[in-house]
């Protein structure tokens, strides 16, 4: 019975804590130097050109939850940048539901 608990509080633990974003970029001096999970064209693009713009370092991460998705910035990343980013993000071009089945 105790490992029954010490299993689910475990798996709890790893719910809750671990971080799992749908999308994580990493930037530097202006370009992006690393991509975790899918990113649409049209985004990868306009993110090209934000950082070609106006260079900067720091790191987005883009997170799905029931209202939709939630981007995250470091604190590296300025304000006016992350608005301009939070302008071109595409909400139509994640998707929000994973594995419903539409009729």
């Amino acid at each position: 019975m105790l490992y029954v608990i010490l299993i689910a509080a475990v798996v709890i633990f790893w719910l809750i804590a671990v971080d799992r974003p749908v999308l994580k970029v990493s930037f530097e001096n202006g370009r992006m130097s690393k991509v975790k999970g899918h990113i649409p064209p049209s985004f990868k693009h306009n993110l090209q050109d934000i950082a070609e713009h106006n260079p900067f370092n720091g790191e987005m991460k883009v997170y799905s939850q029931r209202t939709g998705m939630r981007l995250a910035f470091s604190k590296d990343v300025p304000k006016k940048i992350q608005q301009r980013i939070r302008n071109v993000f595409p909400h139509q071009g994640f998707k929000t539901s994973k594995g419903k089945k539409r009729a």
